[in-house]
């Protein structure tokens, strides 16, 4: 696994806000990328306004790519370049796959619920989650990681240690599927192949077929205030926005110091966006009078972007390209307490 020296920069203008603005370099060939599909079955109809009895999606860096539910039974794209880039046989053959995948389910739930001695009158659901990790490295996707769970009623059940290529029981109820899936090898020798390759060559084609709508998807970090009800204080806010997939860290200091709920911090946790990216807001109130350094900190481990953003002083802005490497560029803010 040697690299060869292969950069892609691209050189990005960003406007934060009316006070901030800065250049700052991304670079995509070292970032980590996640192909993930989610399948979710209830025993019974819900009768809820867009709540259907099975459901699946792919997803992409946490971008839905494609979906099917029970109701309109075809699995249909998402994103253009899945429209554009795939043939018609593929959605042909991944319906098929998608509607015999519901009839497990059914099947299966019937089962758990028997094991469980559980009846017909409450709802109960089971839950598939799998897919792979991969990184680019010279142009190709190296696996990283798998994923292979289930869950029931909203409770780990079941999963797949693809390092010794085992099943792993998190219940006792798991444990007879277990020791059925174990004395199966074909089926785990399936499953280790289809996470360490098949699904790991499919997340390459993808990152390819849609590298332009991922390369979009740049984060932007906004620090401002605003007036409060109390004359003497102010409102200062942290908005990280537009990234993808949705794990971040997100701290507000004062003079280096970590703030917290204790402190008065108020966050919105990561909330999607309308173009399937994600933000963040982190908020506390503070007096107008305060002379103390407050900073706002992003961090973005899937593109490797580190972010501190000072309010009202002078910066030094930069982001971490990969492993080895880092770019920074000199911000200058002019904080404003409107």
């Amino acid at each position: 696994k040697g690299w060869c020296v292969y950069f892609t920069f691209a050189l990005l203008y960003v406007g934060i806000n009316d006070n901030l603005y800065c250049y700052y370099y991304y670079n995509y060939s070292w970032r980590t990328h996640s192909l993930t599909y989610i399948y979710t079955a209830f025993s019974k109809p819900v009768g809820l306004p867009g709540i259907h009895e099975f459901t699946a999606m792919g997803l992409l860096n946490g971008r839905m790519i494609d979906y099917f539910d029970s109701d309109n039974q075809t699995k249909v794209p998402k994103q253009a370049w899945m429209t554009e880039r795939l043939p018609a046989d593929y959605w042909e053959k991944g319906t098929q796959s998608r509607q015999s995948k519901q009839q497990w389910f059914k099947v299966n739930i019937d089962i758990l619920k028997t094991r469980m001695r559980q009846n017909d009158t409450d709802l109960h659901v089971l839950q598939w989650r799998h897919g792979c990790e991969g990184e680019m490295k010279d142009g190709e996707m190296t696996f990283l990681r798998g994923i292979d769970m289930y869950g029931y009623d909203g409770n780990d059940f079941l999963s797949f240690d693809d390092v010794n290529g085992v099943w792993v029981a998190s219940t006792d109820a798991a444990v007879p599927t277990k020791r059925k899936w174990d004395g199966v090898q074909v089926l785990k020798e399936y499953t280790k192949g289809y996470l360490e390759n098949e699904c790991i060559n499919w997340l390459g084609k993808f990152v390819s077929y849609g590298q332009k709508q991922l390369e979009e998807a740049i984060p932007t970090v906004h620090l401002f205030t605003r007036n409060t009800e109390v004359e003497e204080n102010i409102l200062l806010t942290c908005l990280a926005t537009g990234f993808l997939p949705k794990d971040i860290t997100l701290h507000m200091k004062m003079n280096g110091s970590i703030l917290t709920e204790a402190d008065g911090v108020v966050s919105s946790g990561v909330r999607p966006n309308g173009d399937d990216t994600f933000q963040r807001r982190d908020s506390v109130e503070i007096l107008r009078s305060n002379v103390s350094t407050y900073t706002c900190e992003f961090i973005h481990p899937a593109s490797n972007l580190h972010v501190e953003e000072v309010w009202g002083k002078k910066l030094y802005y930069f982001c971490h390209l990969s492993h080895f490497s880092f770019c920074g560029v000199y911000v200058f803010i002019a904080g404003s307490c409107q």
